[in-house]
């Protein structure tokens, strides 16, 4: 059973050395957008395409379900948020997971269980 959904940004933030605790433990997923966020995300250099690829080659990814549609428009009615973020949102909400994200949008949907994941200090 998935016990985390990890958000885009969380993912960007691993890869990039810049959270400054390890991931709780227990299984995670990744979203399909998420998926595609991270192949397409702009400026990514060989080695940082390198390391994308191998972190989903070692991650489950989830697809659209029914349910996960259905959560995703109630969402973004109630929230405006836009449609990847209550996509992964949703995602969450159809597994009974907690989101992994740092996106202040998203931590404040009330349906959702949600965690921040603490950054290093900026030098």
């Amino acid at each position: 059973m998935v016990r985390f959904v990890l958000d885009s940004n969380i993912i960007l933030y691993l890869l990039g050395g810049r959270l400054a605790e390890p991931f709780p433990a227990g299984p995670y997923t990744i979203s399909v957008i998420s998926e595609l966020e991270l192949l397409v995300y702009p400026g990514l250099v060989p080695s940082e395409e390198q390391r994308v690829r191998a972190f989903l080659a070692d991650i489950v990814v989830t697809e659209l379900t029914q349910a996960i549609k259905s959560h995703a428009v109630d969402l973004r009615k109630r929230y405006g948020l836009k449609l990847p973020d209550v996509i992964v949102a949703a995602i969450a909400l159809a597994l009974d997971a907690t989101l992994l994200t740092n996106d202040q949008r998203l931590l404040a949907v009330t349906e959702v269980s949600t965690q921040r994941l603490p950054l290093k200090a900026v030098s």
